[in-house]
């Protein structure tokens, strides 16, 4: 347990590895069944910190290379889940459970999907596992392919460059980088904001339409 706790902190992740880990790592949580266990809000902005410079001799990142590689691992992760998604169809809902694979995880997405439609896309790169399964269920949906690029790019754009720009606009802050595990928690708060607003937004909608 230790050491899984270990291998997913996302500052010695960055550490080790660099610009391969966080990229390679962003790809794998935004499509691969694997993924769904990654820290990708974490490492997002512990990254922009250390783009900030806010880890004093650590690893040095470039903010434009790290933008531009977080966007571009973000959307390729999930097309390459919409794919799968599509090439697997109506047999990942069969799938047995294993120590990676859950039915529930795919049951939650699915969930998700007939809920919000296209604009879960954008909105699930907020959730934590569910982000990791919109994608695919998209493609077991058979989703319009170009609409779903569309959703792909924005969602891609506001979750991956938007938290990485947080973490290096606050990593300079005394404060956020001498509570380092706080403004982490924050993040993962503020992330989830977007599905707040629609959670009461549709409920909202609901109690309107009952009233009526």
């Amino acid at each position: 347990m230790l050491a899984l706790l270990d291998f997913i902190d996302p500052e010695k992740l960055i550490t080790r590895g660099g610009y391969l880990f966080i990229f390679a790592i962003i790809f794998a949580e935004s499509g691969l069944l694997i993924g769904f266990f990654l820290p990708g809000d974490s490492l997002l902005f512990t990254a922009g910190m250390f783009a900030a410079g806010a880890f004093g001799d650590g690893v040095q990142l470039n903010i434009w290379v790290l933008l531009v590689g977080v966007f571009i691992a973000a959307v390729a992760g999930d097309q390459v889940g919409y794919i799968f998604g599509r090439k697997v169809g109506p047999s990942l809902f069969k799938r047995e459970d294993s120590r990676i694979f859950k039915q529930a995880h795919v049951d939650k997405a699915q969930e998700f999907f007939d809920k919000h439609g296209p604009k879960a896309l954008i909105l699930a790169r907020f959730v934590p596992i569910v982000r990791t399964f919109c994608p695919i269920v998209a493609g077991v949906a058979h989703m319009d392919y170009p609409t779903f690029v569309r959703y792909n790019v924005v969602g891609g754009l506001l979750w991956g460059v938007g938290v990485t720009s947080l973490g290096y606009f606050l990593g300079s802050v005394p404060f956020v980088k001498e509570n380092f595990e706080i403004a982490i928690f924050a993040v993962i708060a503020v992330s989830l904001i977007p599905i707040v607003i629609e959670v009461v937004r549709a409920r909202r909608e609901s109690t309107e339409s009952v009233d009526v």
